[in-house]
């Protein structure tokens, strides 16, 4: 995922090939696990069970808008009023800004906010006036005020933080598992979890989410694929395939993972797609 410099010696393990993975996954596939029960409060089924027909989908560039190369990007959205958010790892650089949609460099930033140095941030959402951040295996997450980005509130979870989305009731978060967890936006409190599923398999590594227009849509790491999913069962109704978009030379041979996805609001197909110090924001449109 990154230099092991960045992690500590029982973290996750390094790759810096994040839009070449294909040939590897297809000799040991990462996103098949063994099958599970869900868990209680996620939606109307008893567990993952096969999707069915799952859609194929495909992305083209549209768009390409500058990013930060020094961002370890951990989670990115578009917020109402159409600025960037973004959040961002490793051990004491992390920090979190809003910027243009069309600029998430660090240095168009509006309004930015580090990280306690002690954390490693992780995955962070919009919901109101309010913004959530995780962090990585500290068990905390960070509120702060949506507009001055100062913390406001926090709260402690467990386990491990990886992905956070709101889809505008309650808050989505993923731990490098097969779980979603939903939580209370004002507390953080646990109110339901589902497992992820596809063709009746527990998909395990979910990373950054996106709630839009009903569905989740998880970034899986070590993965060039992202996911939609149907948070009330669980089950993958979509697989998004990046292998095939045409990233520059860098991108595909020095880059780190493929990690952020963000629904362009106002639109039915535009999302904007980026990885961890990738210097570009991809916005494609999704078919």
């Amino acid at each position: 995922m990154v230099p092991m410099a960045l992690y500590p010696s029982s973290s996750r393990p390094s790759l810096r090939h994040g839009v070449r993975l294909m040939s590897v996954l297809l000799s040991v596939p990462p996103l098949v696990l063994s099958s599970c029960d869900s868990g209680s409060g996620g939606g109307d089924s008893d567990g993952p069970g096969d999707t069915g027909d799952v859609a194929s989908l495909s992305a083209e560039v549209v768009a390409e808008y500058p990013s930060d190369p020094t961002s370890f990007t951990q989670g990115l959205e578009v917020m109402p009023e159409g600025d960037l958010l973004v959040s961002t790892g490793k051990e004491g650089q992390s920090r979190i800004y809003r910027t243009p949609r069309t600029d998430a460099s660090h240095d168009a930033a509006t309004v930015s906010a580090d990280l306690d140095p002690q954390y490693f941030g992780e995955g962070s959402t919009r919901h109101g006036d309010d913004i959530w951040q995780l962090t990585w295996k500290h068990g905390v997450a960070v509120k702060r005020d949506a507009a001055t980005l100062d913390q406001t509130d926090e709260a402690s979870y467990t386990g491990e933080g990886w992905g956070l989305c709101s889809n505008g009731e309650r808050l989505v978060m993923s731990d490098g598992s097969d779980k979603l967890t939903f939580r209370d936006p004002s507390t953080f409190a646990v109110t339901g979890e589902v497992s992820v599923a596809l063709d009746g398999d527990a998909v395990g590594q979910l990373n950054e989410l996106d709630c839009s227009d009903g569905d989740i849509w998880a970034n899986v790491w070590y993965d060039d694929r992202i996911l939609r999913i149907n948070p009330a069962t669980g089950e993958v109704n979509g697989v998004l395939d990046t292998s095939d978009l045409d990233l520059p030379a860098r991108e595909k041979d020095g880059a780190d993972v493929l990690n952020g996805i963000a629904k362009v609001p106002g639109t039915t197909d535009h999302f904007l797609i980026t990885g961890k110090l990738w210097d570009t924001v991809y916005e494609v449109t999704v078919k």
